[in-house]
């Protein structure tokens, strides 16, 4: 190349071989550090791709949150109904760890193009609605089910969200994991195993860890350091006890 030739980046990553030729090493724009993991979005999307009913696919990283980014998977099915997401999300965790599952799905008609790319910038924010899942929407019942509920809706910014939604279903993940099990535990102000509430993936047995131990009220010196132990706990710590949950769940 020589000095002032007009260069074109095209976020490809490469080198050139002593031979000349130029090796292809993948795009720049895929690698993105979630939650302190690096993942590569063209590996989840390859990995969707041979769902059997997706027809197109692509995986995006939005800033749901400023300063935090979440995975995004875009898909065109092959025919309707649309495949629901736990059906999805459940063909991922077979092939992949569970921090490089989406936190939301965008069904589409098809994907946007220009000049037959696919235009990322094309992409439409996921909008908070609940996903398609398997099971039907349950309303919460006991007043403990309705404040879980709240406070699930608040975290997820998802609505509705029934009592047997899958929290992961419903784009949950370790950090916000640890938002809800802090949120709820400082409502009730109980003595509860937060092992048992980060292994409780609906609202329906979250509700019944509190339940079980209605009669253990927490002092404040008990809150403050139950509630200590939730702050300091580390994401790959969070995320051991979601993948217990997530594989015990698996195996039901």
């Amino acid at each position: 190349m020589s000095l002032g030739e007009r260069t074109v980046l095209t976020g490809d990553i490469g080198c050139i071989l002593p031979d000349g030729l130029v090796l292809h090493l993948g795009r720049k724009d895929s690698m993105v550090k979630i939650r302190g993991y690096r993942v590569d979005l063209s590996e989840i999307e390859r990995v969707l791709q041979g769902h059997p009913k997706i027809k197109d696919t692509a995986v995006v990283a939005w800033d749901i949150e400023p300063g935090e980014k979440s995975i995004v998977g875009y898909v065109v099915p092959r025919n309707q109904p649309l495949p629901p997401v736990d059906e999805l999300n459940a063909y991922l965790r077979a092939k992949l760890p569970a921090y490089m599952i989406p936190t939301a799905y965008v069904f589409l008609d098809m994907l946007p193009l220009i000049n037959g790319k696919l235009d990322r910038t094309g992409l439409p924010k996921p909008l908070g609605e609940r996903p398609v899942v398997s099971r039907p929407y349950v309303s919460p019942q006991t007043e403990i089910e309705k404040e879980l509920v709240r406070i699930w809706e608040e975290v997820l910014d998802v609505r509705p969200i029934g009592i047997y939604d899958n929290f992961f279903d419903l784009g949950g993940h370790s950090l916000a994991a640890t938002r809800v099990v802090s949120r709820a535990v400082e409502k009730f102000q109980l003595e509860v195993p937060l092992k048992s509430l980060f292994q409780s993936p609906t609202v329906n047995e979250m509700a019944k860890v509190f339940q079980k131990n209605e009669g253990k009220k927490a002092t404040e010196m008990d809150l403050e350091r139950i509630l200590g132990e939730i702050e300091a706990m580390s994401e790959h710590e969070a995320q051991r006890l979601v993948d217990k949950s997530i594989k015990s769940k698996g195996s039901d």
